[in-house]
Parts: structure tokens; sequence; C-alpha cells
């Protein structure tokens, strides 16, 4: 697996990059890749029925707040994007003994969970629900599309920035928790690199055989 940064990018443009490997990957032109990013400040509405209705800021108080809206070609809810939330896209393709989508949905959560152990976050699954959680707070997201057995999108990991923007809707639709960052939980200044190096080691150890 190669690793490369993107930093800070619109959502919209990332999707289209990540559409290019995929397809690459789908020949084979390059190997399984994971790419790193933050996005400029975005909701974006998945793939489940409904989802615009976990909206609740309009169209003038987005404007005044600075957050576009995008229609995601991925699974799940809506969430917010936005710089000091560190994403992760693995474009992974999945050997036959390994098509299995909630498989990989588990391996990504086990990815997360792992890495968050190491920089000292006891964080966990919550019964019934996609995402990484610390009690009844959310810290991370997660959110896969599949082309021929190759992954795209991925998860994004709330670090250091500013949570009020999650206010402007219902992260993912659940209306009986909070959001939170791990920055916030462990009560210190985190790098994004530190956290960067830590994920990438968790993403080569888990997926070394797909």
């Amino acid at each position: 697996m190669i690793l490369t940064d993107w930093g800070l990018t619109d959502y919209k443009e990332a999707v289209q990059l990540q559409l290019q490997i995929v397809a690459q990957r789908i020949r084979d032109e390059v190997p399984n890749t994971l790419i790193f990013t933050e996005h400029r400040p975005v909701f974006t509405l998945g793939a489940r029925k409904g989802s615009v209705d976990n909206l609740l800021w309009n169209a003038s108080m987005r404007e005044m707040k600075g957050i576009a809206l995008v229609k995601a070609n991925r699974g799940g809810d809506i969430t917010y994007h936005g710089p000091g939330q560190l994403v992760a896209y693995p474009i992974i393709k999945l050997r036959k003994r390994n098509r299995d989508l909630h498989r990989y949905l588990r391996d990504l959560e086990e990815v997360v969970i792992n890495a968050l152990g190491y920089l000292g976050l006891a964080a966990d699954r919550r019964q019934g629900m996609t995402g990484i959680w610390f009690g009844t707070r959310k810290i991370a997201a997660i959110g896969v599309a599949v082309r021929s057995w190759v992954t795209y999108h991925g998860t994004a990991l709330n670090v250091t920035h500013n949570l009020g923007n999650f206010d402007g809707i219902i992260p993912c639709g659940i209306t009986d928790c909070s959001v939170t960052s791990l920055e916030a939980e462990l009560m210190r200044k985190v790098m994004l690199d530190e956290v960067k190096s830590v994920l990438a080691l968790e993403f080569r150890k888990r997926f070394a055989d797909h």
C-alpha cells in the first residue's frame, strides 16, 4: 500500500481524483493506495434515504458559515468535513476471499480503534451503528463505496477542528449522541502528522493481505 497526502482539498475535487485512482486500480495500473486529506468546510449527504432531512441550516446560514453542500456517492447519512479533521481514503482492491463489505467496514473501524488506542483514547464501536465512539460521543465517521470490488471513500477522524459546524446537521441522523474530537477527549494538543503516522501503520497492518 502506497501513501499519498493531498493536504487541503475541495470535497468534489477529491471525489473525482479518487475515481481516477479507482479506475487505475481496477486495471492494476497502480497498487492499493491510502490517501490522507482535509476538506474545506462541507456537509455531505450520503446515499441513505432521508439524509437531507437531517440538514438543519438553510442555504443562507450555510453561506454565512462558508459551508458547501454536496450529494456524495457513498453509503451513510449526512456528515460534516472541515480543516482539522483527518480524512483517510483507502483505495483497495478486495481479493475474492475478502469480498465482504460488512467485514471491510469492521476492518476500517478496527484500524481507527487501534490507532486511537495507541494515541491514548479507548474508543470503540456502538451496537448497531457505524463509526467510532467514545461513550455516546462520535469521534470518527465511516462511509464507503465500491466499484468492481475496489473501495473508495473511507473514514473521517475528528482531530482538532471546530466542532461547532456539526450544529448545522443531525450527524448521521442520530439524535441521542454528540460529536467529539481527539483533542477534546485527550485534553492536549494533537499534531495531525502524529495521527497520520499511526493511522498509516494500522492501515498497512490490517490490509497487508488485501
